[in-house]
């Protein structure tokens, strides 16, 4: 495991560097930017779940990990398409005006 490490220690480096980034510019966005932030974030996960599903179809099928890994992939990046589509929706009807009677 530690030579694994060592092999890939630039790739560890940035991914590290990847999500401190990640969660400053994210915390960081004004609330009336959720809107159309969630909107890309929904785009960014459906080619998420199309490069799982091409990881999975290209895979050995005695490779465990990678397929493993792929369905968790999609799995995952179909619950967060869809989350975010029920949150968008849930904003967005906070701007709708209510009807009078």
């Amino acid at each position: 495991m530690l030579d694994w490490i060592q092999n890939h220690q630039q790739i560890i480096y940035i991914v590290l560097l990847m999500v401190f980034l990640g969660i400053e510019v994210i915390g960081r966005v004004p609330s009336v930017l959720h809107t159309p932030l969630m909107s890309g974030a929904n785009a960014i996960h459906g080619v998420v779940i199309i490069g799982a599903i091409i990881v999975m179809g290209k895979a050995e099928p005695d490779n465990y990990l990678a397929l493993l890994l792929g369905f968790l992939a999609v799995i995952l990046g179909a619950l967060n398409v869809a989350g975010g589509f029920v949150v968008t929706d849930r904003m967005l009807e906070m701007f709708k005006q209510k009807k009078s009677k």
